[in-house]
């Protein structure tokens, strides 16, 4: 009896001790948070990735938000893999970046329009505007072709048929009745001249902090059938990766679409 139960008591031993091993030899894997950096300028731009970067936390993905100072860096950064994607621009932007820096930036989502428009200092319609006003708009060239256009559409310039609002250039001005003056200065400039214009034309982002709102205050504007929406952009490499397919998905949930409805309602409508 007493043989046997040595025996039993060895058995257990052995048994608990493998059981110890094959704890030690297979260690319960923990999954590895993902880091993914999105680079980004102003609001609502960045109150929408803020709104997002939980959202992609509860799926293991940590949303490193990079916010810079001009709209040249955002997609030299995205270019360069310095950042996984970014968020500050239309696709005609991102179109004449690609063609002018041989890079391969492809559009992901739309997200919001943001409501384009013309402002005065000074007057409080078009008909007021005298012969020889200075209208302030952004000097790259898409915004140059959207500006150009939304005059000729509120008449205070003609274009040449065919001239659109990604292809015009001022060579495409056929006439200028009023000789209105139009200055062309660096988008992120555009908010500090304007009480030096007799009309600055310019997306909500630089017109709300300066008071000024698309429905009680624009002189002009433009629809939402523009091609202008303010997308998510990433690289042909990562585009078609789970984590910005997934950053896209929460960026056009329920908790955007709401904030951009009650907190962006007159100037930053959902393209989703």
């Amino acid at each position: 009896m007493k043989k046997i139960m040595m025996f039993i008591l060895f058995s257990v031993l052995c048994l608990a001790g493998c059981a110890s091993n094959a704890d030690k030899a297979e260690p319960k894997e923990e999954k590895k948070e993902q880091t993914l950096k999105v680079a980004s300028l102003i609001p609502p731009m960045t109150d929408i990735l803020e709104i997002a970067k939980p959202l992609m936390k509860e799926e293991g993905i940590n949303l490193e938000i990079v916010v810079l100072n001009d709209n040249v860096q955002p997609n030299n950064a995205l270019a360069n893999k310095e950042v996984d994607a970014n968020f500050f621009q239309h696709v005609p932007y991102m179109e004449q970046y690609n063609e002018n820096s041989n890079a391969d930036l492809v559009a992901v989502q739309p997200i919001y329009h943001a409501v384009y428009g013309g402002y005065s200092p000074k007057y409080k319609s078009l008909e007021n505007l005298p012969d020889g006003a200075t209208v302030a708009i952004a000097n790259d060239p898409t915004n140059i072709s959207r500006s150009l256009a939304l005059m000729d559409k509120y008449g205070l310039i003609k274009l040449k048929n065919g001239a659109t609002s990604t292809t015009a250039t001022e060579a495409d001005i056929v006439e200028n009745k009023h000789n209105f003056e139009i200055k062309k200065v660096d988008l992120l400039m555009l908010a500090r001249v304007y009480e030096d214009t007799d009309l600055t034309i310019m997306t909500p982002a630089y017109a709300e902090p300066l008071g000024l709102k698309p429905n009680k205050d624009a002189l002009l504007t433009e629809g939402v059938e523009s091609a202008f929406a303010i997308t998510l952009v990433a690289r042909e490499d990562n585009a078609d990766s789970e984590a910005i397919k997934l950053l896209a998905e929460k960026m056009t949930g329920p908790e955007v679409k709401k904030f951009l409805e009650e907190d962006y309602k007159d100037s930053a409508l959902p393209a989703f």
